[in-house]
């Protein structure tokens, strides 16, 4: 005598790779969420853009190749950089802060500086190179 066996369904024949198709899809959907971005958020003007600043209202720091941050003919501290900018922004809320910066310095010193004035929210900030002396 024979024996009937059921035969089984397929993977396609169920529901199975439907419900694996959607949890990946689920999956996918919350691992995106998760990008984080390290960087600097920046707002450019834009391109036609035209805006006067008065003398009065440029803040100058310079940036020494031995990391020595000076502010008018004077060496600063980063904190005492983020009082001044701080103390500047309370009476101009309009100040722009402009960075010169010896080819020598370290990148972390001029990144530092850049989060100091964004944290201190300065929408004008400028920053430049030194001349090398030849």
């Amino acid at each position: 005598m024979k024996l009937r066996r059921n035969k089984r369904p397929g993977i396609l024949e169920s529901s199975a790779a439907s419900d694996l198709a959607f949890l990946l899809i689920i999956y996918f959907i919350v691992i995106a969420g998760f990008n984080i971005n390290k960087g600097f958020l920046v707002n450019l003007p834009a391109k036609d853009s035209q805006r006067l600043i008065l003398k009065e209202d440029l803040l100058r720091f310079s940036l020494e190749g031995d990391g020595r941050l000076n502010h008018d003919d004077r060496t600063v501290s980063v904190h005492e950089a983020g009082n001044i900018i701080r103390s500047a922004r309370a009476g101009n809320p309009g100040i722009a802060v402009i960075l010169t910066i010896d080819p020598q310095a370290k990148w972390q010193n001029v990144v530092s500086f850049v989060e100091l004035a964004q944290k201190h929210r300065i929408e004008a900030f400028s920053f430049t190179m030194k001349k090398d002396r030849q």
